[in-house]
């Protein structure tokens, strides 16, 4: 499955757009990992807590993006946006979301 933030992939022309596909993913923060996050905030670096979870975020909401194109029947996702949000009080949840058009090729 090809998956591209471009709106079309060189070479292989667009047959049929088979309609917009998402994955969405919320994760809740950790309370060790918030109590980390904030000594690396207060000492400087990298949180690699955080870094990890948003990667693994992304990575699954990515794989459900597929998922759906492959579902219809696509080839591949153009136009590919992600999302970042905070939400909850104070921040403590996570939400990856992309979404594109899937396409047969």
């Amino acid at each position: 499955m090809i998956v591209t933030t471009t709106p079309q992939i060189e070479g292989r022309p667009v047959r049929d757009y088979l309609g917009v596909v998402t994955g969405e993913v919320i994760v809740g923060a950790n309370i060790f990992k918030d109590l980390f996050a904030s000594v690396r905030d207060i000492v400087g670096g990298r949180s690699g807590a955080y870094e990890s979870a948003l990667r693994d975020a992304r990575s699954t909401a990515f794989d459900e993006l597929a998922s759906e194109a492959r579902d219809l029947g696509a080839d591949a996702v153009i136009g590919v946006d992600i999302d970042y949000e905070v939400l909850g009080q104070n921040g403590s949840m996570l939400m990856v979301s992309v979404s594109g058009t899937a396409v047969k090729l």
